[in-house]
């Protein structure tokens, strides 16, 4: 098996207690964890049963990989069907969702074609989102019409209460604009709850009357709203992790045999890897600061701006999706690996594989999209 899959998998073995990442849906350990548990067998992710014990998550594709497309692709969604659900570590076979080929691999992997077309669709739809992040991954496959346990996505209702509790802080002046003052007291949260809600709800329509926006234009622009609004959110309680991360790759210490060219290395990659870490950190937050900066247009009464932003920029939602989540995979990755209080110290081989795995992840040669208003 090539080196760069022994690390894939050597990750993924450290999330079978932790489940998902924003970078990993984790299937396997879902399927351990709610064996026996009737409402996540009633609504499954996938129709096959093999599926439903898979792995996926959002890779940045390496060299020799780029190849496997038919398009320019910077990240693609993999599933890993584990030889056992129950230690990942010993590896499995996988495919691309959209590689050259991949159906009739899909199906060789699945064990059949009953209802395959919906599975098929079911990773299409995975493919679709920049991470996968609970929250939006709950909406998205809402949205599209599959029925999924909750059990699959891991968000409590404490957290649910908290974004709601952002978004009315963050659109308030909105609500003044669209509804003139009728969004106070408890109307707000009625509206949050709305405008959260994955249904078209007919109390958003003074909203998309503002924004002008119809139909499906009008569902995947509040989706993408939903999406920046989301990220938003969670990256406030990402940065102080991220911090405490920067800090501690640079005390990271190896225990055990060394070598001195590897140590090095190690040195090298520390640095390399912080670097990379800040340059994503400034790449969110210049799409955020983007996003801001049409959002208060939208607050002085320039409807058509923002709309304009929504439908123009799916790319730079991608995009934040992607750096906000590796991101918040490090960030949750280094805490496992290294619980707080917890000696900072590793052998050196797993020091430098883990590092190498961060800093390919980050995809450093990437330049951030730009969005002119």
């Amino acid at each position: 098996m090539p080196a760069s899959n022994e690390r894939i998998y050597r990750s993924l073995r450290g999330l079978e207690k932790t489940a998902s990442t924003s970078r990993v849906l984790n299937l396997a350990a879902l399927a351990v964890r709610h064996h026996g548990n009737p409402e996540h067998s009633a609504q499954p992710m996938f129709r096959s049963h093999i599926l439903n014990g898979s792995v996926v998550l959002k890779h940045r594709l390496r060299v020799d990989e780029v190849d496997l497309f038919e398009g320019l692709t910077r990240t693609a969604t993999k599933l890993i069907v584990p030889f056992d659900k129950t230690d990942l570590a010993l590896g499995g076979r996988t495919v691309f969702v959209g590689e050259k080929g991949w159906i009739p691999i899909l199906e060789e992997l699945r064990g059949g074609t009953d209802e395959m077309m919906r599975d098929v669709e079911v990773l299409e739809a995975l493919d679709q989102l920049p991470s996968l992040d609970p929250f939006l991954l709950r909406e998205h496959m809402k949205r599209r019409g599959y029925e999924v346990s909750a059990t699959h996505f891991d968000l409590s209702q404490g957290d649910v209460d908290k974004m709601q509790r952002f978004v009315g802080a963050e659109i308030a002046r909105l609500i003044e604009l669209a509804y003139g003052g009728a969004g106070s007291g408890g109307a707000t949260t009625r509206l949050v709850e709305a405008l959260l809600s994955s249904k078209t709800d007919e109390r958003l329509e003074p909203l998309r009357l503002t924004l002008q926006l119809e139909g499906e234009s009008y569902r995947e622009g509040i989706f993408s709203w939903k999406g920046f609004l989301y990220y938003k959110w969670s990256l406030n309680t990402l940065w102080p992790k991220l911090k405490e991360v920067l800090i501690e790759i640079m005390k990271l210490r190896v225990i055990g045999p060394r070598d001195r060219d590897l140590m090095v290395l190690i040195d090298e990659t520390k640095l390399r890897l912080r670097g990379a870490m800040e340059g994503q950190v400034k790449s969110v937050m210049g799409y955020l600061k983007t996003y801001d900066g049409v959002f208060q247009q939208l607050t002085e009464g320039n409807a058509a701006a923002f709309r304009d932003f929504l439908l123009a920029s799916p790319e730079m939602f991608m995009a934040l999706g992607e750096g906000a989540g590796t991101l918040s995979h490090v960030a949750s990755f280094w805490r496992y690996r290294f619980p707080e209080g917890k000696p900072l110290m590793a052998p050196m081989g797993e020091i430098l594989e883990l590092l190498q795995d961060f800093e390919a992840g980050l995809g450093a040669d990437q330049h951030p999209l730009s969005y002119a208003a």
